[in-house]
């Protein structure tokens, strides 16, 4: 008997494939580019980053972040931030991380979680370099996280900072040594498709990580398919 639990297509055009690909990483790039490519929304690569405080409140808190980077050989993401901001004082104290992408009109999310290291100074520098003028300004005059009296006090921090760097210092302002990248190192991933009545289709990934250099080296990853 037909019904929707029994059709082949989620409401997005297509659910998982029948036999999960061996990497889900290839995927998530192709979920990726395809939010981009369709412009489902202002900002695609925007993802709910959760972290857990340091002692003794330890406590969760999750803020949207957004994803500059998603490789694929090494199975990341990678975002940017203020290195003395709550996120980044979370994960200095517990460099663990979960990621939530979730695209509504195309019916699909990906969620991330592993270990997370620092980029490198190259790495930061090179992508600083290619941000906006005024958001480079912003992010020397910004104590990110931190109490300021008013709306007007920013503004006055942020005129300071011109000041300092000069108006023609556009394109030249150097990175400031308290903002930088973070990569978050993919040890599971779980896919997500909406499906007909509720009946939708996930799946999730593992692998084992191992510490190599600066970052980490994935073993094999194992499948499984998640009821909804």
């Amino acid at each position: 008997m037909d019904s929707a639990f029994d059709q082949s297509d989620g409401p997005s055009g297509e659910y998982l494939p029948d036999e999960l690909p061996f990497d889900p990483m290839p995927l998530c790039k192709q979920w990726f580019d395809e939010a981009h490519a369709r412009k489902v929304q202002p900002n695609p690569n925007a993802m709910t980053l959760a972290t857990l405080d340091p002692p003794p409140l330890g406590r969760l808190s999750a803020r949207t972040v957004l994803c500059k980077e998603l490789d694929v050989a090494g199975g990341s993401v990678v975002f940017y931030t203020n290195y003395t901001g709550r996120k980044a004082v979370a994960l200095e104290a517990n460099s663990f991380a979960a990621v939530l992408f979730h695209w509504d009109t195309l019916d699909r999310q990906i969620r991330i979680e592993g270990p997370v290291t620092r980029t490198t100074a190259a790495e930061s520098d090179a992508y600083f370099a290619t941000r906006p003028w005024e958001s480079q300004i912003g992010a020397w005059s910004s104590e990110q996280s931190r109490p300021i009296a008013s709306r007007a006090a920013l503004r006055d921090r942020v005129a300071e900072t011109i000041m300092r760097f000069g108006v023609d210092a556009k394109g030249g302002i150097p990175r400031p040594p308290h903002w930088g990248g973070y990569r978050l190192w993919a040890e599971r991933v779980e896919l997500w498709v909406a499906g007909e009545a509720r009946i939708h289709d996930r799946a999730v990934w593992s692998r084992t990580l191992v510490k190599n250099g600066e970052g980490f080296r994935g073993g094999v990853w194992t499948a499984t398919r998640l009821q909804p």
